[in-house]
């Protein structure tokens, strides 16, 4: 009897700490998060509440048909994340199937795609499709090493939490999409502006540097001239990509228009900007891109860097970027060039 009360009390409690951790959850998610903000808190919330090491997040793009990773919560969380389609591996299927898959050996299950630079081991995975208007927007997934490592309360669990999170993260995400260029999902340029003004107002009122770093890719018409428009979108989005897992969580990439981009850096003095500069043009020139027809081309860029001295506006701050940029141009191209204007001293 005193065994069948510790279990009932035990479930009790674990009950308990669900209902809290998911109505934690629902409050922040009410505060009209952007879509970063609002995936990571479900995925935090997720490794909060059930028996995992890792838990992730992906939201199906524009398209519908690939599944974009947008929060990773616990182990593995740095390395760089698998693209899957719809139909392609676990969260593939389930995007597809739109329904709740739990593997308990992922050895013994054909879905399972694993990566070549995993970073963790994965035993066992459950996953669970998030639905709005009665079509899956993404697939809520949580990993761990131990085989069988979720039972039927926790695919119930997962499912309560998928249900409840699905609302503001599709109220974000409709957001999220209508400041995103299509093809490299960073942001679009009405977003440049707006965004500047407000990393300017953060900057100004806790007393830290802000920089920009305006890209843009070298000799990128013979691109589309010589292989195509279509084998210049594949260009713009590897190189958006390969800044993006390059960069910090919060640099804010930003497609000014053609291939030209800007590099957001909150908390970035102009040495630590030059830096970063510096490292994603080697990255850039030493990468080896392929084309849809197994085609293989390198593309170098020219990087124009500039941190606000505390006074400017937007368009100011843009404008030196954009003229230290074309100093690279003119010293050959596949340069980094840095706006000499000093920021003040508190």
């Amino acid at each position: 009897m005193d065994t069948d009360n510790n279990t009932m009390n035990e479930e009790l409690a674990r009950y308990a700490r669900a209902f809290k951790a998911l109505r934690t959850m629902t409050r922040y998610l009410l505060e009209d998060l952007a879509l970063d903000g609002a995936l990571q808190v479900v995925t935090d919330t997720a490794l909060e509440l059930l028996p995992c090491e890792h838990s992730s997040i992906r939201v199906l793009d524009e398209s519908g048909h690939e599944l974009l990773s947008g929060a990773r919560s616990g182990r593995g969380n740095k390395a760089t994340p698998m693209h899957f389609q719809r139909g392609e591996g676990v969260v593939g299927w389930v995007a597809e199937m739109g329904r709740l898959v739990n593997i308990p050996d992922t050895s013994r299950d054909d879905r399972f795609v694993t990566a070549k630079k995993q970073g963790f081991r994965i035993s066992s995975i459950m996953a669970a499709p998030l639905f709005s208007n009665g079509k899956v927007i993404g697939v809520l997934g949580v990993t761990s090493t131990k085989k069988g490592a979720f039972d039927q309360e926790d695919e119930l669990l997962l499912q309560l939490l998928a249900n409840c999170a699905v609302s503001p993260i599709d109220k974000a995400r409709l957001k999220h999409m209508a400041v995103t260029d299509p093809n490299t999902k960073a942001y679009n340029k009405g977003y440049l502006y707006p965004r500047m003004h407000e990393e300017m107002e953060k900057a100004r009122r806790h007393h830290f540097s802000l920089s920009l770093l305006f890209l843009d890719l070298d000799h990128f018409k013979r691109v589309n001239d010589t292989y195509g428009h279509s084998a210049g979108d594949v260009v713009l989005r590897t190189i958006a990509d390969m800044v993006r897992g390059s960069v910090r969580r919060e640099d804010i990439l930003v497609r000014r228009g053609g291939e030209e981009f800007i590099l957001i850096m909150p908390h970035a003095d102009q040495d630590e900007a030059l830096a970063v500069a510096e490292r994603l043009r080697e990255s850039i020139g030493a990468m080896t891109i392929k084309l849809p027809d197994g085609q293989e081309i390198r593309q170098t860029v020219s990087i124009g860097v500039a941190t606000w001295d505390g006074k400017e506006t937007s368009e100011e701050l843009d404008n030196r970027a954009d003229a230290a940029m074309y100093q690279a141009k003119k010293m050959g191209r596949n340069r980094v060039s840095v706006s000499k204007k000093e920021t003040p001293k508190d």
